[in-house]
């Protein structure tokens, strides 16, 4: 083998495995759906003004992942031909959505707590498929569950950008991260107003040979949403006493009347309780 023709298999060598490793050090996945998305998809087309919602308690209250988008980030392992994305089940979104219904059952303003399947929201149909969901399973209002994970083998790759129905919020990534966010909004259906919002979030750190990264990637996947639903679930319990002391309150945001044979005092006692178990809570964290 002459010298040029060495020279030359030995620049193709290099640029074959440059390339190839590029390939696998370059990769992302991630999947995401969107609660502003589902809302409002032609939020500039029409002007939406929200009235003040009229709660009649117990509340009937219906649960639900919106459409998950179809702008995804396929992962794509050049060492075992396995193509892979962050897709959740519909039997894992069920597991997801009873672990946040657990928050409402316990409420004592909430009568009926319902979970609907996925395939009862359409993409982008806003309040209008809401309005069935409402005939269909008598619920007042609802609470729709949205998430955004990025996973990535490459640092300096923007990560997790994730525009809520409050505003932007944004996470850099790094190498082998899976950045994870959830996020329940509560709507009233009648008024179309957003009556609060709990968001979760977590990062997992994980590492990962070439041969076993789809398997790593789908184990930080599912581990990155259970953390993100633990986190969510915090914030949610904390949402729903603030949202149950308005309704006490009965303040400006809402308007509060009552089903026959329900009243407000059985309402006043759970807020007691609430405020005696985080007072509790306190003190042992003190001692």
């Amino acid at each position: 083998m002459s010298g040029k023709t060495r020279a030359f298999f030995t620049f193709t060598t290099l640029l074959c495995l440059t390339t190839l490793l590029a390939g696998c050090a370059g990769q992302k996945a991630g999947t995401k759906s969107s609660v502003v998305d589902y809302l409002y998809p032609n939020i500039e087309q029409k002007t939406i003004t929200p009235s003040i919602p009229k709660l009649k308690l117990p509340l009937k209250v219906g649960i639900a992942f919106v459409p998950e988008s179809s702008d995804k980030d396929y992962g794509y392992n050049e060492w075992t031909s396995k193509r892979y994305d962050g897709s959740l089940q519909e039997t894992v979104k069920m597991e997801l959505l009873s672990k946040v219904a657990q928050q409402f059952k316990q409420l004592d303003y909430v009568q009926t707590i319902e979970i609907i399947p996925s395939a009862y929201l359409t993409p982008g149909g806003g309040f209008n498929n809401l309005a069935q969901i409402k005939t269909m399973y008598e619920v007042d209002v609802v609470a729709l569950v949205a998430y955004d994970q990025v996973q990535f083998t490459h640092e300096g790759l923007s990560s997790l950008s994730y525009w809520t129905i409050v505003g932007a919020y944004v996470v850099k990534g790094e190498k082998n991260d899976t950045n994870t966010m959830m996020d329940t909004v509560v709507v009233d259906i009648d008024s179309q107003k957003m009556l609060f919002r709990a968001p979760g979030i977590s990062r997992v750190k994980g590492t990962a040979t070439p041969v076993n990264q789809s398997e790593q990637l789908k184990a930080d996947s599912e581990q990155g949403f259970d953390l993100a639903t633990s986190d969510m679930i915090t914030n949610l319990h904390t949402q729903l006493a603030m949202f149950e002391q308005d309704i006490q309150n009965n303040n400006k945001t809402v308007e509060v009347s009552y089903k026959p044979g329900y009243s407000s005092s059985s309402g006043t006692i759970h807020v007691v309780l609430l405020i005696l178990a985080y007072a509790l809570v306190r003190r042992k964290r003190v001692v």
